[in-house]
């Protein structure tokens, strides 16, 4: 069984903490049928809609919204490889998730149990539509295949996030190559030790309720090593790399912020008023956010822009993600207005002052995103301050622990991924040529344009 000793009524880490560890004690891989008939009697309906609304909700940020968010930020001459890019490295990872992902990441019986899991459901062993896992209410469960369907769209969206840190100039075999190999020595290991029972962050008490350190701080520290293992792209900061198409962009961004509340509330697993709690939360923290980032654009610029409120909304989004059902409204609020403006000043004064071409600004939304949003998680879920509380909670030892949780996932995911980098660079090349950076990779990899006029 699960060691929830250190959370609340509502496990503190909502998301995704009942794992299937102890799904196996339930149904122990090979079930008789009077297992099986105890089991199938626990699941609840309305909890397993409510998860499969959630799941499609998930692969809803992605396909559409998240390649749609990118394909307007890139010039007209790289939208489809964008589009290409985030539609088949979600495919290959739903399919590397269910051959071993998901085994790895949230399953125990591995010789480093609290790093990486074991194999127990490698090809997905021993799961059947009478296995279950635990939600937060004893003695109610869910099926198993849906928890994983869940998962595994957190697994192909976070990947397809770091395109936006390379886009235009890496090519379309070296991303695909990149993504299998961060997903495998990356992802898995950092979603094992925030999300699975025995996984050392999880241990140490470090609160990541849908993902801030597992989705958005990796995302955005492997988008900064990639841009800067690469280089800039021809005519960064001499021409004007002007997104394409911010009608698209905003199309994309309201399908991203439709979409969090399956990767939010969903997190929950189960449909009860810890969902809501994360519902609201995902309104009003990006609510905030977005006039968080319009007025500091415009006392600084003189002008609010539509790119700065969509990704102020993100930002927001971003933030709110690690502590959904864990702090109150009214935290969320505050908490989304700190992250919009950190992030401004990242994606403008920070990125232009070091030089860095992250070039749909992964790293200064997603990664400072993530990383002001996990630390204040240990502030607001504070129940001075409106939110659930933890047993014995101390505000300055949460925040140690969520910090020590940043932290380790900054330089594993920084170490690594440069490693990886350097590897795909040695196997296949990481940057098209010149030739085709100019011509545009949707004519040089894909041979096709977006528009024809």
């Amino acid at each position: 069984m699960l060691n929830l000793t250190k959370t609340t009524g509502l496990a503190a880490l909502g998301a995704m903490l009942a794992l299937p560890a102890l799904a196996q004690e339930t149904v122990g891989g090979v079930a008789t049928e009077a297992v099986a008939e105890a089991v199938a009697a626990t699941v609840d309906k309305g909890d397993t809609t409510w998860m499969i609304t959630a799941t499609i909700l998930v692969l809803g940020m992605t396909l559409p919204g998240l390649a749609l968010f990118y394909g307007g930020l890139v010039r007209s001459k790289n939208m489809l490889s964008v589009l290409m890019q985030v539609f088949v490295i979600a495919c290959t990872m739903m399919i590397l998730w269910v051959v071993y992902g998901y085994s790895l990441a949230l399953n125990g019986g591995g010789a480093f149990d609290g790093f990486i899991g074991g194999f127990s459901r490698l090809f997905l062993a021993g799961v059947t539509p009478d296995s279950t896992v635990a939600t937060f209410s004893e003695g109610v469960e869910i099926p198993e295949y849906i928890f994983i369907c869940f998962q595994m769209t957190f697994a192909a969206i976070t990947p397809a996030l770091i395109v936006g840190g390379f886009a235009e100039r890496m090519k379309f075999s070296a991303v695909l190559l990149f993504c299998v190999l961060w997903s495998t020595f990356v992802y898995l290991p950092i979603a094992h030790m925030v999300w699975y029972g025995d996984g050392y962050l999880f241990q140490l008490g470090a609160l990541d309720f849908a993902g801030g350190t597992v989705v958005h701080i990796n995302a955005g520290i492997a988008a900064l090593v990639g841009c800067l293992v690469l280089g800039k792209r021809i005519g960064f900061g001499r021409e004007a790399l002007t997104p394409h198409s911010l009608t698209m962009t905003m199309i994309g961004g309201s399908l991203l912020w439709f979409g969090w509340f399956g990767f939010n509330a969903g997190s929950n697993l189960e449909a009860n008023g810890g969902t809501t709690l994360a519902v609201i939360n995902t309104f009003v923290a990006t609510a905030g956010a977005t006039l968080g980032w319009m007025f500091t654009e415009w006392a600084a610029k003189g002008k609010p822009s539509l790119l700065g409120v969509v990704s102020g909304a993100v930002a927001g989004l971003v933030a709110v993600t690690p502590a959904a059902g864990l702090i109150g409204p009214m935290g969320a609020i505050v908490l989304g207005v700190i992250a919009s403006v950190v992030c401004f000043y990242f994606v403008t004064s920070v990125k232009n002052a070091l030089g860095y071409d992250d070039s749909l600004d992964v790293f200064g939304i997603h990664g400072v995103g993530g990383i002001v949003g996990s630390i204040g998680t240990g502030i607001f879920v504070s129940p001075a301050l409106g939110g659930i509380g933890l047993d014995g909670y101390s505000m300055a030892g949460q925040v140690w622990i969520q910090f020590v949780g940043v932290v380790i996932t900054i330089v594993w995911c920084g170490g690594v991924s440069f490693l990886l980098y350097k590897l795909v660079d040695m196997l296949v090349g990481l940057r098209v040529t010149p030739e085709s950076e100019r011509e545009g990779l949707d004519l040089a990899d894909h041979g096709e344009r977006a528009y024809v006029f």
